[in-house]
């Protein structure tokens, strides 16, 4: 796994395809099944296997789920104990494919129920509508965002917060004329990967 870069080198972008691949074989899945249980098409993940398409951190959340392990599973060396990360040394990562840049707050505890992230939203960006289970927590750190909750719409400003389960279908974008940046938290066990019992 890479390193965490600091914030003047910019974000690097995982590379999921083989590690889904590999999972996917372990536990006995085909394709087919495995998309079905995803909710997205053969072909979209055919494309993710080989790196020729890069999930949505939706999608990919739907993928860990369905594959039985937390989304950072995909993108973070797991760290034993509790852990501190200075500002500037956080990891920054991307998606191919999307203009959204996350910075990680919470690193992977054995056994931890968080996911923290900051999320550098370009001016005009709109996300897809998601749902799954869970719960979400947003903290507006700059711009303008609109968050969407099923057939609601609501403006969010530096220092409001929303929070909500996210088996609501939901969006957000950011409606201003510069960056926004989120503080994004949500609950690991349910949103990335684990099914409660």
């Amino acid at each position: 796994m890479n390193s965490p870069l600091p914030r003047s080198e910019g974000p690097y972008s995982p590379q999921f395809g083989s590690r889904i691949r590999e999972l996917r074989r372990k536990n006995e899945l085909t394709l087919q099944a495995l998309a079905d249980q995803a909710g997205i098409s053969v072909g979209f993940l055919s494309q993710v296997e080989r790196d020729k398409a890069t999930p949505s951190l939706g999608t990919l959340a739907a993928l860990a789920s369905a594959l039985g392990v937390e989304i950072d599973w995909f993108i973070a060396t797991p760290k034993p104990r509790d852990s501190i990360t200075r500002a500037g040394e956080r990891e920054r990562f991307s998606l191919a494919d999307s203009s959204l840049v996350y910075e990680r707050i919470t690193t992977s505890l054995p056994g931890g129920t968080l996911s923290s992230l900051i999320i550098e939203i370009p001016p005009g960006y709109q996300s897809e509508i998601t749902a799954h289970t869970g719960e979400e927590l947003l903290l507006v750190l700059e711009g303008t965002v609109r968050q969407t909750l099923g057939d609601t719409a609501m403006v969010l400003y530096p220092g409001d917060s929303l929070h909500f389960m996210g088996d609501t279908p939901h969006s957000f974008g950011n409606i201003g004329d510069r960056p926004a940046r989120l503080l994004w938290t949500g609950t690991a066990p349910r949103l990335l990967g684990k099914t409660p019992e």
